[in-house]
């Protein structure tokens, strides 16, 4: 049983994050939200003390070493030792050809897909350091996107998700002798608020007919999965992508 332990989810006031964070307090984690706008936050906030969990969220700029250590520490000092890390936050930029995307957009998703990720495991082993024993957790969600290419919609979150893969191999691999585990989860096409930031908010019923399941994912059914790869039933499961995607 996960008793006080602090469980952080980046990106966890809507969509997948918030499923995941709901899921994770119902198995007793205490969870610390990280997001860009803490008043996101307030209905899963509600939802898990509603349920009798305990939650509290932050604000968090994933691609700011300082501002990540800050909330890393923060949270412990709330919360207790951290047990499980899942790197939810990211953002697709928008939907187009390759060749028309601003190089703006091209170098923020890979720092907060990438790097944001990569700066939070690295907070994460920090904490892990101060603490003994088996059971501590990171889980990076990745995308379908990264087997796939996404051609013609956003081959630059594809790419920045591939690396986000490859970092939980290595990773996973380095740290495994120290009791640590390091996963994947890769979703299909979900249906959260993400396809209208990027401009196309029809995207999961036009995406649906091409799913062998004939439908798309809810967030829920993400946070299962991250659930267990958390959990000590995942016990000998390290360096794995969890694909969750209907059969894509």
């Amino acid at each position: 049983m996960p008793g006080s332990h602090l469980a952080i989810v980046t990106g966890g006031s809507r969509g997948i994050g918030a499923a995941i964070a709901r899921r994770l307090a119902r198995e007793g984690y205490r969870v610390a939200i990280g997001c860009r706008r803490v008043e996101e936050a307030g209905p899963v906030l509600a939802g898990i003390a509603e349920a009798g969990g305990e939650a509290h969220a932050l604000p968090l700029e994933v691609t700011r070493e300082e501002e990540v250590a800050r909330f890393f520490t923060a949270a412990e000092l709330r919360f207790g030792p951290l047990q499980a890390l899942v790197n939810n936050a990211g953002i697709t930029g928008p939907l187009g050809a390759f060749r028309d995307l601003d190089q703006a957009w091209m170098r923020r998703v890979a720092e907060v897909n990438l790097i944001g990720t990569m700066l939070c495991a690295q907070a994460a082993l920090r904490c892990f350091a101060a603490v003994e024993g088996e059971g501590r957790a990171i889980v990076n969600i990745s995308s379908v996107a990264a087997q796939s290419g996404s051609p013609g919609e956003y081959v630059h979150y594809a790419a920045s998700k591939a690396a986000v893969e490859a970092f939980t191999l290595g990773l996973a691999r380095e740290v495994a002798g120290q009791g640590i585990r390091v996963n994947a989860v890769a979703p299909g096409t979900v249906n959260t608020g993400i396809h209208a930031l990027a401009g196309d908010p029809d995207r999961p019923a036009r995406i649906a007919p091409r799913v062998p399941m004939g439908r798309v994912g809810e967030p829920e059914e993400i946070a299962e999965a991250v659930a267990w790869l958390v959990s000590g039933g995942a016990s000998y499961a390290t360096g794995a992508v969890l694909r969750v995607t209907g059969g894509l």
